[in-house]
Order: structure tokens, then sequence, then C-alpha cells
């Protein structure tokens, strides 16, 4: 963390949900940021608040001011999130699990910091997508992150199809998410959609105790017996030539 009297956006990631002692899979410059700052751009504010204060219980919760920046936040409002910034004051981003800026509003706020002439200072923390890839087993040298696959389940069928064939004409990994609630009905559908040999892996509650990551062919996770019903996923895929 550079230590600079100009102002900064640090940009804090947080763990990828609750774990005993957060600082196993954090470095200690989240620490110090977050006894640094006492303004903060958050997604959500009662996560924000349970975070800082499990690693930082000795700072003064009162102190804080969280700026809430989720679907609900007016554009308008965005230009005075950064008001502290251009007053000279550093403020911290956060998402409500990993890294913020990544599958997550607040790359909104970065963008405005750039136009602004605003420092931005990305901390080393835990990136479900990048973590998801590592243990994965498949190419990691180029992936792209497709986010969330549309709902309709014939768009959803198109759009697997269309990922699948990409994959194998680029030789690329290609990873998305699903509303934790509707996990084991993708992974079904996944198994039945895809060739039978196309690989896929799913990482699930991945730094946490009941972490799971498997990469196995599309069929064979047909009759899976994991229940990933509501809890959070990466999904790759990956057809090999």
């Amino acid at each position: 963390m550079q230590n600079t009297k100009a102002p900064v956006l640090y940009l804090i990631p947080i763990t990828l949900g609750p774990i005993q002692d957060p600082m196993d899979v954090l470095p200690q410059t989240i620490k110090r940021a977050v006894e640094m700052l006492d303004i903060f751009i958050v997604e959500n504010p009662k996560v924000a608040r349970a975070f800082i204060k499990s690693i930082c219980p000795e700072k003064n919760q009162s102190s804080l001011t969280l700026l809430p920046l989720n679907k609900h936040t007016d554009k308008s409002e965005l230009n005075g999130y950064i008001q502290s910034l251009k007053e000279g004051k550093s403020i911290g981003l956060m998402s409500d699990a990993g890294c913020p800026g990544v599958a997550d509003p607040g790359a909104v706020i970065v963008d405005l910091a750039h136009k602004n002439n605003i420092k931005v200072q990305p901390l080393v923390g835990p990136s479900s997508i990048l973590l998801s890839l590592m243990a994965s087993g498949l190419n990691g040298q180029s992936f792209a992150f497709n986010g969330y696959l549309p709902i309709d389940k014939s768009d959803k069928k198109n759009t697997l199809k269309s990922l699948e064939k990409l994959s194998f004409e680029k030789n690329q990994s290609q990873l998305f998410i699903e509303t934790p609630y509707r996990n084991n009905q993708l992974l079904a559908d996944m198994s039945q959609i895809l060739h039978p040999s196309t690989l896929v892996c799913v990482a699930c509650d991945i730094t946490l105790e009941t972490e799971f990551i498997q990469t196995k062919p599309a069929i064979a996770w047909k009759n899976t017996k994991e229940d990933l019903h509501k809890r959070p996923c990466i999904f790759i895929l990956h057809k090999t030539r």
C-alpha cells in the first residue's frame, strides 16, 4: 500500500463468504487500509460493516461513512460519492464478496476516479474468477468471463452451445456464474446440452470450509450428488480439440 498525501481510491477485496479468521485469506494491506479509512463505497452496508468489524474490531463503527452502490443507486449520486476524493480524502471501494470492480457495480466508481485524475490502487485479495481458473486444470492462457447466462431456457441453451463452440475454436476456457438458487438446474442443463466430452469445472464456496472444486466431462455431472443450492459457484467449460 503506497504512502501518499494525494487522495487514493483503494480497491479493497473482501472474503468470499463467512470465514472464521479473514486474515487467513487476506494480506495485511487490507487490514491497514481499513484501519486508515473512514469513508467506503460499498455494495451492501450491512455486509461491509460486518467485514470491517471482523478484521478491525477496535475500529469505531460510528465514525464510518458507508455509501451504498448497487442496482438501487441513482446515477445522479455517483459524482457526489467521489467528492471526498476531490477534497483530498482517500476512500475505499468494496464489493459484497471478492474483488471490487470485477463482476461488480464498483467499476463505475473506478471509471469516475480515472476521469478525475484520482489515483486508483488495487489491493491484493481473493478473486473467485481467478481462483476457480487456477484450480480447474483448464486453459489459463486464454479465457473469458461471461457473467450470468440467460434465464430463458431456450436462450440459455443457445448461449451454452455458443460458448462451447467458441471454446473449441479458440481453445479458450469460458467462465460464467448463476444465481445461487439456480445452480443445480444449470449444472443439470449443462450435462444434457453440452457435448459429453466437454470439460466442466464447478468451483463452489472457494476458500471456505465447504469448498468444492472439481473438473470432469459434462456427461459425468449428470448424476452428481453435490448440492450447489444457494452456494456461490463459478462454472467453467472447455471443449478440447
